[in-house]
């Protein structure tokens, strides 16, 4: 039995290492304008999760709730696909927050390391947020009608 669960929790793992791949080249081709926004969604649906019984399952359909795995990630991914921005940044972020909640406490050294590659996703989404923001004030204050 311990070879079948090391088993699933290591196709886990690969699974979710390939999807993180496909995430963090949605968010650098998201468009500049998406970013700050993304930021807001991640940290929204952060907070969803962590206010639900079972965060690690969060995205799941309720009927689903008993199995392994939950289906966030998958369904996040498949937003995150989309052609539309909007989609594809409410994808990233139901992504992220749920399986930032599935690898939260785990002690597989696989699955921290996954885990500390979404926290650093996480930071490279409020860096170019910020980057973003400064970006657009200091192109503001350089316009002429700033001047006058």
């Amino acid at each position: 039995m311990r070879l079948v669960t090391h088993l699933i929790a290591v196709n886990r793992e690969i699974r979710l290492r390939r999807q993180l791949a496909d995430i963090e080249r949605v968010v650098l081709a998201l468009p500049v304008r998406a970013h700050a926004d993304l930021q807001q969604l991640v940290r929204r649906e952060m907070e969803q999760a962590a206010a639900c019984d079972f965060p690690h399952l969060y995205g799941t359909p309720p009927e689903e709730r008993y199995s392994t795995y939950g289906h966030g990630p998958d369904i996040g991914l498949g937003k995150a696909r989309s052609e539309n921005p909007l989609i594809a940044t409410r994808g990233v972020a139901l992504w992220i927050a749920s399986v930032y909640h599935e690898t939260l406490d785990s002690r597989r050294p696989g699955i921290e390391e996954l885990h500390r590659q979404i926290l650093r996703l996480m930071r490279q989404i409020k860096e170019l947020s910020a980057s973003e923001r400064h970006d657009s004030t200091a192109t503001w204050m350089n316009e002429p009608h700033a001047m006058a």
